[in-house]
């Protein structure tokens, strides 16, 4: 597993796509994919939405299940998502749950994950590589 981050708008899908060589058409949005898709996909980007939208789902205490079934099933997975703990802590209830629980969600994912890029202005970092 490969997790790529940073900020919004920073090119990290197009970074991701050019160094992994994946195809738009290999590549899946978080916000609106087929939840199931996540195990069959080699790159998903948006993978901060895809977790709001388990949490929305009622799914929250599930996300933990989700990631180990994806550790078994698809371990090459490419996953994009934004840093989303920098800046205004969100006022909404929802909103903290859920930057943290994607936080906490992507701490464990870069952990376990072989590579962790960071992306900033399209120039990638890799931050983990082993």
């Amino acid at each position: 597993m490969i997790l790529v981050t940073g900020g919004c708008f920073q090119g990290k899908t197009r970074y991701a796509c050019e160094t992994f060589g994946i195809g738009e058409n290999e590549a899946i949005d978080g916000r609106i994919c087929p939840l199931e898709e996540l195990y069959r996909a080699k790159l998903l980007y948006h993978f901060h939405e895809y977790i709001r939208r388990m949490m929305k789902g009622g799914q929250d205490l599930s996300i933990e299940n989700s990631m180990e079934r994806l550790k078994q099933e698809n371990p090459g997975i490419i996953l994009v998502t934004n840093e989303l703990g920098y800046g205004i802590v969100p006022v909404d209830r929802f909103d903290r749950e859920y930057r943290e629980k994607t936080g906490r969600v992507c701490c464990r994912i870069a952990k376990e994950a072989s590579q962790v890029h960071r992306v900033v202005c399209g120039i990638g970092t890799v931050i983990k590589d082993g």
